[in-house]
C-alpha cells in the first residue's frame, strides 16, 4: 500500500505543477495547437483526417482524442490541453511500471516517476501544449517497452497475444508519431537477439505472423493513406522531408546536426536552457546538476549489462541520436524531438539512485537537487511572459497572443471577418472565433519574405477568403512585408486604414478586396516551412 500511496502522490504532484502553470496563463496559444483544435472540431462535423493538416506524417490521433473531449465538455483551448495532461499522467504511471519491470525494483520506478512528474521545462512544455502527437508518442513508447519486458517474462509460455500487441503498438505509434520508432527499433532488435535465439522455424514463423498482423492493424490509417495518395510523401516525410531546408552536402549537414545535438538539444532536454532560447536556467545549480548527472552516467555504465534490459534504454538514446544527426530532423534542435531523452534519463537515475540507496542515505537529497533545478527552470520561464513557455522557437514569428481578444473584438466591430495573414495568426484566429473570422495564411512570417504554400494547411479557408468581397490584412513583426503591402495598395489605387493592437498590425476598410494573384509575386517562394 505504501508504494501505491507514493505513486499516487507523485502523479498528484505532476498534475499540480501543470495546473499551476495553466492557471498562471504562461502557455501561448499558437497555430500548431490551433490546428489540432480545428481538426477536432471538423471531426465532430464528419471529417476523418488521417494526418495533421497539410502533411503526411504525425497522425490525427491527438485530434480524435480532443474531439472526444470537445464532444463531452465543449470546445475550448483548455480541452486540447486536458488531453495532453491526461496523456502525461499516464506517461508518469507507465514510467513507474517500466522502471519496476526493467529493474525489478519499485523504488527505481518511483524515482523515475518522480523525476517525470517534475521535469525540465522542455518536457513540461511539450506535454502540456499540443503539437499534434508528442504526448501520445511518449505514452506509446512506454507501452512498447512494457510489452517488450512482458514478452521476456513469458518467453516459455503462450504469448501470442503479447506479440500481436507489440506489433500493434509499433504500428499505431508509426501512424501517431514517427518519433515512436526510437522505441520500437531498439526494442525490436533486442527481441530478435534475445527471444528468438534457438527457436524452431515454426515458432519463429508463428511469431512473425502475429507480429505482422498487429503491425498492419495498428498502422491501418497509414496504409489507407498510402493507397489513396501513394507512398512518396509518406516515406520522405517520415524521414524529415517537411523540414528539409538545408542545401549543404550530407556530411556537412550531419556535422551541423551533431553540433546542434550536443550544444543545443541535450541542454534543452536536461533543462539547462528553454527550448525557444539560448539562456541559462537555474544558473547557480547548473554545476551541481552537471556533476550529478555525470556521476549518474558513470555509475549507469558500470552496471552489469546482464542485470537488466538497460541495453534497450541505451538503444533508445542511440536511435534518437542517429535519427537526429543523419536525417533532416536535425535542423530543429528546439527540444520536441528530445522528449524521450528525459524518460531515459529518469529511468537511468531511478536505477542508479536505487543502487545508491542501498548503501547510503544521500539519495533523496540528490533526487531533490535535480527536482529543484527542474522546478526552478519552469518557474523562471513562467515569470518571463512574454514569451512564457512557448513552442515558438523562431523569434520573428513569436507573437504575444494576449492581444488576440482585442483583435477579435476590433475585427467584429469593423465587420472584417475575412482576410489574409500569416500561419501564426490565421489558425488561432479561426479556432478562437469558432471559424466566424477566417483569414488565409498566405502572408510570409519570415523577415526576408520567404513563403511556402505548406502554410496553407486548410485550403477551404483560402477559398472562402478569395470569394469574399471584403478582406482585411494582418501582419506581425514584419516591416519589410508592411512596406511591400503599402506600396502595393497605393499602386493598385486601394484605400485603407491601419490599426496597431499589440503585435498585430491590421489593414482594414480596404476600398476593394486584395487578391492572392496580386500579392503573391512579392514573396520568395520556398519549398518547405522553416
Amino acid at each position: 500500500m505504501k508504494r501505491y500511496f507514493l505513486l499516487g502522490f507523485v502523479i498528484l504532484l505532476g498534475l499540480s505543477l501543470k495546473i499551476a502553470l495553466l492557471l498562471a496563463d504562461v502557455f501561448p496559444f499558437n497555430a500548431d495547437e490551433a490546428i489540432v483544435g480545428l481538426m477536432a472540431r471538423h471531426i465532430l462535423m464528419g471529417e476523418k483526417p488521417i494526418f495533421f493538416y497539410g502533411q503526411a506524417y504525425m497522425g490525427s490521433l491527438d485530434a480524435f482524442l480532443v474531439a472526444g473531449v470537445f464532444k463531452i465538455f465543449g470546445q475550448g483551448v483548455w480541452g486540447i490541453r486536458l488531453v495532453q495532461i491526461i496523456l502525461y499522467l499516464f506517461t508518469i504511471l507507465t514510467s513507474y511500471w517500466v522502471g519496476y519491470l526493467f529493474f525489478d525494483s519499485y523504488r527505481a520506478g518511483l524515482i523515475a516517476a518522480f523525476l517525470m512528474a517534475v521535469p525540465p521545462v522542455n518536457t513540461t512544455l511539450y506535454t502540456t501544449v499540443s503539437l499534434g502527437g508528442y504526448g501520445e508518442a511518449l505514452l506509446i513508447g512506454n507501452l512498447i517497452l512494457i510489452n517488450t519486458r512482458m514478452l521476456q517474462e513469458k518467453n516459455k509460455k503462450n504469448s501470442a497475444w503479447l506479440w500481436f500487441t507489440w506489433g500493434f503498438l509499433c504500428g499505431f505509434g508509426l501512424w501517431a508519431n514517427g518519433l515512436t520508432l526510437v522505441y520500437s527499433i531498439p526494442a525490436g532488435a533486442w527481441l530478435c537477439f534475445h527471444i528468438l535465439q534457438g527457436r524452431k522455424w515454426r515458432f519463429e514463423v508463428a511469431i512473425i505472423l502475429q507480429l505482422v498482423g498487429g503491425l498492419l492493424l495498428g498502422s491501418l490509417p497509414w496504409w489507407i493513406f498510402a493507397i489513396q495518395n501513394g507512398w512518396s510523401n509518406l516515406i520522405t516525410e517520415l524521414f524529415g522531408a517537411a523540414v528539409a531546408v538545408e542545401s549543404e552536402p550530407f556530411f556537412l549537414r550531419s556535422l551541423n546536426h551533431l553540433f546542434y545535438f550536443i550544444v543545443l538539444g541535450l541542454p534543452a532536454a536536461m533543462g539547462l536552457r528553454p527550448p525557444w532560447d539560448v539562456s541559462w536556467l537555474g544558473l547557480p545549480l547548473i554545476p551541481f546538476v552537471l556533476i550529478l548527472w555525470g556521476k549518474i552516467l558513470w555509475n549507469w555504465f558500470k552496471l552489469p549489462q546482464s542485470s537488466s534490459l538497460k541495453w534497450i534504454l541505451e538503444g533508445v538514446f542511440l536511435t534518437l541520436f542517429i535519427g537526429f544527426v543523419f536525417t533532416s530532423f536535425g535542423v530543429d534542435p528546439s527540444g520536441r524531438y528530445f522528449l524521450p531523452l528525459w524518460m531515459i534519463m529518469s529511468l537511468s537515475a531511478g536505477k542508479v539512485f536505487d543502487e545508491w540507496g542501498k548503501k547510503k542515505n544521500s539519495s533523496l537529497a540528490l533526487i531533490g537537487v535535480i527536482s529543484l533545478f527542474n522546478f526552478w527552470g519552469n518557474i523562471q520561464c513562467a515569470l518571463i511572459n512574454p514569451p512564457g513557455l512557448t513552442t515558438q522557437f523562431y523569434a520573428p514569428a513569436r507573437v504575444d497572443m494576449r492581444a488576440m481578444p482585442e483583435v477579435i473584438q476590433f475585427l467584429k466591430e469593423q465587420g472584417e471577418v475575412r482576410g489574409y495573414s500569416n500561419y501564426w495568426v490565421a489558425y488561432p484566429l479561426a479556432f478562437l472565433t469558432n471559424e466566424e473570422i477566417i483569414f488565409s495564411p498566405r502572408f510570409p512570417y519570415h523577415p526576408d519574405l520567404r513563403y511556402t504554400e505548406r502554410d496553407d494547411r486548410y485550403p477551404l479557408y483560402t477559398k472562402q477568403v478569395e470569394a469574399s468581397d471584403k478582406v482585411a490584412l494582418i501582419t506581425t513583426h514584419n516591416p519589410a512585408l508592411d512596406e511591400k503591402l503599402r506600396w502595393l495598395l497605393k499602386d493598385k489605387g486601394i484605400g485603407w486604414n491601419e490599426k496597431q493592437i499589440g503585435d498585430f498590425l491590421i489593414y482594414y476598410d480596404l476600398s476593394r478586396p486584395l487578391r492572392i494573384v496580386e500579392f503573391e509575386k512579392l514573396f520568395v517562394q520556398a519549398g518547405n516551412q522553416n
